[in-house]
Parts: structure tokens; C-alpha cells; sequence
């Protein structure tokens, strides 16, 4: 499956730089070098950011159908 820009992604490796973990679901802002890199903002469920990184395409996921939504509390960096 294509991923597009205001697709929704599931990380697949930890980012510890930007204190993000694997499972975490971010938001496609835009597609680098078509599609070998995504830059993905990630935002708490209350709609601040956490982060937006550029990530490579084997990095993310499209989220499935069979996905479930789970809540994690961001630590302090």
C-alpha cells in the first residue's frame, strides 16, 4: 500500500532522539524522494506535538485495519 501525505503511520522502530517508540501513530506532512522518506508529525491525543521527524520508508507503517488504538504516557526527554 502507497503511503500518502495525511496518511496516518505506525512507527516501527524507536526514536529515542525524539523520544518516540515504537507503536507510536503519527500523520504524513510530506513525502521525501518519492516515498523513500517521510517527514511525520506526531501529537499527543490532545493535539500538541511531540515531534515531527523525517523517517525512512522501512520505518513506518500504513496503519491496518486490525490496529488498535493504546496510550502510552510521553516521558520527560
Amino acid at each position: 500500500m502507497k503511503i500518502k501525505e495525511h496518511d496516518c503511520v505506525v512507527l516501527t522502530k524507536n526514536l529515542p532522539a525524539e523520544n518516540l517508540e515504537a507503536g507510536d501513530v503519527g500523520t504524513v506532512v510530506h513525502i521525501h524522494k518519492g516515498g523513500a522518506a517521510y517527514e511525520v508529525e506526531f501529537v499527543t491525543l490532545a493535539g500538541d506535538t511531540v515531534a515531527v521527524a523525517t523517517v525512512e520508508a522501512t520505518d513506518v507503517r500504513p496503519v491496518g485495519k486490525r490496529d488498535l488504538n493504546h496510550v502510552r504516557e510521553l516521558q520527560p526527554a
